[in-house]
C-alpha cells in the first residue's frame, strides 16, 4: 500500500502527478497547512520538517518531493520516467529536479509573505519587489529552455516535468506569463495529460490563493 501524506495545491501536487503517471494505486491522507496537523507527533515521524509530501511506501516513510520523486523513478526504472545513472541524460535530469525546488522556495517566500501574512504584519514591498524578481528570471530561464524542446528533457516527458507542476501552478499568480509563450505553452501541453487532468479533478476546486493575480504594493 502507498499513502501520500498531501496538502492540496502544494509541492505534494508533484508526487500525486507522478503516482498517476505511474499508474501506480495509492491513498491520499489530506492535511492543512493552518490546522495544525502538519504538527503532530505521528506525522513528524514520516516527515521531521513537518512538510508536505511524505510517503509510505514498502515499509518505509519517504519524505521531500525530490527524493520521492528520484526513489520512485529508480524503483519502477522499466516506466522510464527516470534518467538513471549512466543515462546521457542523468544530468541534466537531476539539474532540473533541483532547480525546481530552487523555484518552489522562491514562491514558498512569496505565499508566505502575500498569502499568509495578516494584519497588523506587512510583508516588506522592497524584498517582495526582490522576491518577484528572482521568480521572473527563473521563469526566463524556462523560456530558453523550453523554445528549443516540448519538455525539460530533450528525450520527453519525465519526472523532471512533474517536478515542475505545482510551481507552474503557482507561477502565474505572481508573476505575469504573457511575455513567456514557450512556457505558456509548456503549461498547455501538462494540461492536456490525462494524469494532470485527473490530479485536478481530485483536489477540487483550488482555495489556496484567495486572487488571481497578486502585485506587489507600492513600498
Amino acid at each position: 500500500m502507498i499513502v501520500l501524506h498531501h496538502i492540496p495545491y502544494s509541492r505534494s501536487m508533484r508526487i500525486m502527478w507522478l503516482l498517476e503517471e505511474m499508474g501506480l494505486t495509492y491513498q491520499v491522507e489530506r492535511y492543512s497547512i493552518t490546522d495544525g496537523s502538519l504538527r503532530a507527533p505521528a506525522y513528524l515521524q514520516k516527515s521531521p520538517g513537518g512538510r508536505a509530501p511524505a510517503l509510505e511506501i514498502e515499509g518505509q516513510a519517504v519524505f521531500e518531493s525530490p527524493a520521492i520523486t528520484e526513489y520512485l523513478c529508480e524503483t519502477h526504472p522499466d516506466l522510464g520516467f527516470g534518467r538513471l545513472a549512466g543515462d546521457v541524460e542523468r544530468i541534466p535530469f537531476l539539474q532540473w529536479l533541483s532547480y525546481a525546488e530552487t523555484q518552489a522556495s522562491i514562491i514558498a517566500s512569496l505565499n508566505l509573505q502575500m498569502v499568509f501574512l495578516r494584519p497588523p504584519a506587512k510583508a516588506s514591498p522592497v524584498v517582495l519587489k526582490l522576491e518577484v524578481a528572482r521568480l521572473r528570471a527563473s521563469v526566463k530561464m524556462l523560456e530558453q529552455a523550453l523554445t528549443v524542446q516540448d519538455w525539460l528533457l530533450a528525450s520527453g516527458f519525465s519526472a523532471a516535468d512533474t517536478m515542475m507542476g505545482f510551481n507552474l501552478f503557482a507561477v502565474p499568480f505572481f508573476v505575469d506569463l504573457e511575455p513567456f509563450p514557450a512556457v505558456r505553452a509548456y503549461i498547455e501541453r501538462i494540461h492536456q495529460r490525462p494524469a494532470y487532468q485527473a490530479v485536478l479533478d481530485a483536489e477540487g476546486p483550488q482555495q489556496f490563493y484567495a486572487q488571481d493575480f497578486y502585485p506587489v504594493p507600492e513600498a
